[in-house]
C-alpha cells in the first residue's frame, strides 16, 4: 500500500497520478459549493450511468447469442479486497500506536517537559491562529494535496538546489537554537552552595567526652 502511494506521489506512472491528482482536486473544488453527500451521490450515479448500460448491452447481446455470455467487469469483480486477520490485527495495531504516540507527544508539550520544545508549539499554535482566519480545513485540504503531488516532483527536478537550501536552513535553525539554549542557560538561576562539611572532633574534644 505505501508503495502504491510513493508511485503516485513521485509520478512513477503519469497516466495514473494525473487521474488521481485531478480527480481530488476537481472533488475537494467540488466541496466549495456543494455538499459532500451529493457529490458522492452523483458520482455513484455517473458509475452506474456507465456500468449499468454495459451489462444490458452485454446481457443482451448473450440472449440473442451474439456473445459468449462474459461479463464485462469480470476482472473487478475477481479482485479479492477483504483484510485477512493478521492485516486486520496490524492495522489496528498500527492506529492504536500512533493515536498512543500522539497522546504523550502532547502531554509532553502541553505540560512543559522540555522547554525549547513547547516554546516551538506555542509558536506554532499561534501561527496557526492566523492560517484559520485567512483559510478552512477544505482549503488547507486542498493545499495539502497540491503540495503532497508537486513537492516530490518540484524536488526530483531541482535536487541539487533544493539540498543547498536545506542546508542552509538547517544551519540557521541550529545557530538559533544554539543561541536560545545560550539565553536560557543564563537566565537560569546558579545552582545553589552546597552545605560545608562539619568538622571533624579534635583530641581535645573527644578527651573531654570521656
Amino acid at each position: 500500500m505505501a508503495s502504491k502511494v510513493l508511485d503516485l506521489l513521485y509520478w512513477r506512472d503519469v497516466g495514473t497520478t494525473g487521474l488521481v491528482f485531478t480527480g481530488l482536486v476537481v472533488g475537494l473544488a467540488s466541496l466549495f459549493q456543494l455538499s459532500a453527500i451529493t457529490i458522492l451521490s452523483n458520482l455513484g450515479l455517473g458509475i452506474m450511468a456507465f456500468t449499468l448500460p454495459v451489462r444490458l448491452l452485454y446481457k443482451a447481446m448473450m440472449l440473442v447469442r451474439l456473445s459468449v455470455g462474459s461479463h464485462p467487469f469480470q476482472s473487478y469483480l475477481d479482485e479479492d479486497r477483504t483484510l485477512t486477520d493478521e492485516d486486520t490485527v496490524r492495522i489496528a495495531e498500527q492506529i492504536v500506536l500512533l493515536m498512543a504516540t500522539a497522546v504523550t507527544e502532547l502531554k509532553r508539550l502541553f505540560f512543559i517537559e522540555s522547554i525549547m520544545d513547547s516554546v516551538k508549539f506555542v509558536v506554532f499554535l499561534y501561527l496557526l491562529t492566523y492560517v484559520g482566519v485567512q483559510a478552512n480545513g477544505l482549503m488547507l485540504l486542498m493545499t495539502g494535496v497540491i503540495c503532497a503531488f508537486s513537492l516530490p516532483l518540484l524536488y526530483r527536478l531541482q535536487q541539487k538546489r533544493i539540498n543547498k537550501i536545506v542546508k542552509a536552513i538547517k544551519k540557521l535553525v541550529e545557530k538559533g537554537t544554539e543561541i536560545v539554549d545560550l539565553v536560557i542557560s543564563l537566565a537560569k538561576p546558579p545552582p545553589a552552595p552546597a552545605p560545608a562539611p562539619s568538622p571533624a572532633p579534635t583530641a581535645k574534644h573527644k578527651q573531654k567526652t570521656k
